[in-house]
């Protein structure tokens, strides 16, 4: 009769966990009837002691053990071993390993697994691989494992994945998970996870089916309650965009105090817009220990104008050994004009290795002047892998006429995806006359959102285009190309550029509506040269008043073409001398052609003038 299980689980009954509360009274009655019934199974169990039971005598024994009566339950289990009870002799192991006569107990254990105790062999190899002899604790946790005894399949898994045997590892953490081990599904998920996360190549579907299979084992760990479990699977939900699951699993995470994932449950509940609750779930992690958490705290305090606790929070983060909380400080110090306790605080972040540390010192010793103390903080940065510092290094190189230092630098950030650096290789490989490599680039840069590259784009696609055939206004418009559609994107972002070359290919389409609105936007915003179509526009459909005000703006902002346009309009109404003074302008401000035909003008009037 094997009664006992192991040492593992002796006493995992409850009956020394003490109530925190008072019992409720069903609860009593309940609980008064099982000790009723206990005594009444330790009354019939002495009496079959008495009459020489030996099975009674492990039982009992047992039931002693369970208690803690030491003494007592040691001479029922001698006896009961004495008779050849196999679960006696494995409790009278525990018993002795309990007392600390750890090789008696052994020798105990060693009886009852060679008579076929799985309990037993694997407390006899719990034993031996605490005394180093590995061997030993494979046999004996290996024969127990084969009996179907579920700890010492996760004891045997651990101790061949301690041996860098992977394969033998894995199939017992697996048996072990089958049979319900919690820490074996956990760990079984993670093998899994490294696996998924270690595929490369053609490896996709077996990356894709290790993924799948770890997720499947954190959900079971999980569900029988562990905390780490719940964390990952939370994470994996969250990733693939199951908010709601994912935060279910961080809740119940966090109630079992898993600071981080407390911690990712208030990153979900402030992306919902409950930034109480978030600041609720932060200070929990925070006060366990979260750097994270204690960032995202002086965050929030910081945004609030709550300087004093932002800064608190950050120097417990720094305190949990988050060096994003020394970064931090850093910005806090710098957005308040302290500039060299930023410094200080970037430089400790900086030299524990934190890259955008490593960026802002960088930046901030460039604004001080001291270039040659930016430089290496700008290289160490962008070998750490940080974008902004890549792209910096390249303005800086820039800055030296250093082109191709520059331009290797500004490659590196673009092939990580930094847009103004995927502008300035198009621009440089334009320069260099690649016109194919420099759309690549280019199509990069306004994909990302650059408004100059976008232009870029659209002006080299537009060179590439045949002549549009001749339209009058009002004629119906044609369909819009893929260089027109890339000007509208930039000009829609404000570039007056293109705002002025969207207006002139509407313009030619017939859109003189359409044309009209983008000059006057590109006018409005400054654009000379949006000033002076929308002049001529106008002039065209009749409002020559309206036409010279904005040529008169143009004109004022170096228009050399809107001042002959003015000096024309005042020599046809007879006003000769505003026409001669918007004459000379002209000749000032050129082009060339506009200059002679401004002089030529401009004599006329003199000699009218002083006729």
């Amino acid at each position: 009769m094997n009664v006992m299980g192991d040492m593992a689980n002796l006493f995992g009954t409850g009956r020394f966990a003490q109530p925190s509360g008072q019992l409720s009274g069903q609860e009593a009655a309940d609980e008064a009837q099982e000790a009723a019934d206990e005594a009444a199974e330790e009354v019939r169990l002495r009496l079959a002691v008495d009459g020489g039971d030996a099975e009674a005598m492990s039982v009992l024994g047992a039931l002693l053990l369970r208690r803690g009566d030491f003494d007592g339950a040691e001479s029922h289990l001698r006896a009961a071993t004495a008779a050849g009870d196999r679960a006696a002799a494995n409790n009278l192991g525990v018993l002795l390993h309990q007392r600390g006569y750890a090789d008696e107990a052994a020798g105990w254990w060693r009886i009852a697994a060679v008579a076929g105790s799985a309990a037993a062999a694997h407390a006899l190899g719990r034993h031996f691989r605490e005394r180093g002899d590995e061997p030993a604790a494979e046999y004996w946790l290996c024969q127990s494992a084969e009996q179907g005894h579920v700890l010492a399949a996760y004891a045997l898994a651990d101790l061949l994945e301690h041996r860098g045997d992977d394969a033998g590892s894995e199939r017992w953490m697996r048996a072990a998970a089958e049979r319900g081990h919690r820490e074996a599904a956990y760990r079984l998920a993670r093998t899994l996870d490294r696996r998924a996360g270690g595929c490369d190549g053609g490896g996709d579907k077996a990356a894709a089916l290790a993924a799948d299979e770890a997720e499947q084992w954190y959900r079971q760990a999980a569900a029988r309650g562990h905390r780490r479990g719940a964390l990952h699977l939370g994470t994996i939900l969250e990733k693939r965009g199951e908010l709601k699951e994912a935060g279910r699993w961080y809740l119940t995470s966090a109630k079992d105090g898993e600071a981080r994932a407390a911690c990712a449950l208030g990153f979900l509940l402030r992306d919902a817009g409950d930034t109480e609750s978030a600041a609720v779930w932060w200070l929990r992690a925070a006060q366990d220990g979260d750097g994270n958490a204690a960032n995202a705290l002086g965050a929030l305090h910081a945004e609030r104008g709550e300087t004093q606790t932002a800064e608190r929070w950050y120097r417990a983060a720094m305190d949990a050994g988050d060096d994003n909380g020394a970064y931090n400080l850093g910005l806090l110090c710098a957005e308040q004009g302290r500039t060299a306790q930023a410094e200080q605080w970037y430089r400790r972040a900086a030299y524990a290795g934190h890259r955008e540390a490593s960026n802002a010192l960088a930046i901030l010793l460039l604004r001080a002047g001291d270039e040659t103390g930016a430089e290496p903080w700008f290289s160490k940065a962008a070998e750490a892998g940080s974008v902004d510092a890549a792209f910096n290094l390249g303005i800086l190189h820039a800055g030296r006429s250093e082109e191709r230092a520059a331009l290797r630098w500004y490659e590196r950030a673009a092939a990580a995806g930094h847009t103004e650096a995927a502008l300035q290789v198009g621009m440089a490989r334009l320069r260099g006359g690649d016109e194919r490599e420099a759309e690549r680039f280019l199509r990069c840069a306004a994909g990302g959102g650059s408004a100059e590259a976008a232009y870029r784009l659209a002006s080299v696609l537009d060179a590439r285009r045949p002549p549009a055939p001749a339209h009058e206004l009002g004629e119906p418009a044609q369909e819009k190309s893929e260089c027109e559609e890339w000007y509208e994107r930039a000009a829609s972002q404000g570039h007056r550029r293109a705002q002025v070359r969207v207006g002139m290919l509407a313009a030619a389409r017939g859109d003189v509506v359409e044309a009209a609105r983008w000059y006057r936007e590109a006018a409005e915003a400054g654009s000379r040269n949006g000033a002076f179509n929308l002049g001529l526009l106008l002039a065209r459909e009749g409002s020559e008043p309206e036409a010279v005000v904005w040529w008169r703006r143009a004109a004022d902002a170096g228009h050399g073409r809107a001042a002959l346009r003015l000096a024309l309009v005042f020599a046809r109404r007879g006003e000769l001398a505003e026409g001669q003074r918007w004459a000379d302008l002209a000749v000032s401000l050129g082009p060339v052609e506009v200059g002679e035909r401004a002089a030529r003008l401009r004599d006329a009037l003199r000699q009218e003038l002083s006729a």
